[in-house]
């Protein structure tokens, strides 16, 4: 008799399964497109648009971009009220924050984003049916 994922999934505890959803719910989090990114702080592409100074469309073709300047990804990442920070990481050694690279001019002194956006990531909750 074969064993399926369902019959295991079934077998195991309340408090395991918690665990397990939990763990994927991480790991989904850890992989987002820009286009997830905007949705999860409940932004449209018009209101990043004009967050960033560029129409509808442009954001668009941002999102779907597979090739991005750091700069313009970002100018992306702080007009959400993000920091983009970029890490190196080798099989042998502690991962390594890069510094120094695509500055921008912010225009503030402290390098805070222009425009932070005050929304929060949608939660599990926010979608049941999910």
């Amino acid at each position: 008799m074969t064993t399926t994922l369902k019959d295991k999934m079934q077998a195991l505890s309340e408090q395991r399964l918690q665990k397990i959803e939990a763990r994927a719910a991480e790991l989904i989090a850890e992989e987002m497109s820009l286009r997830d990114l905007r949705q999860a702080y409940l932004l449209t592409q018009q209101r990043m648009g004009e967050f960033l100074g560029i129409g509808q469309e442009g954001v668009s073709r941002l999102e779907k971009r597979s090739d991005l300047l750091i700069s313009t990804l970002r100018s992306y990442v702080e007009a959400m009220g993000g920091r983009l920070q970029l890490v190196a990481e080798f099989p042998d050694r502690p991962p390594i924050v890069l510094t120094g690279l695509a500055a921008l001019q912010t225009g503030t002194p402290s390098g805070q984003p222009r425009r932070p956006h005050k929304a929060r990531p949608r939660t599990k909750q926010d979608h049941p049916s999910r």
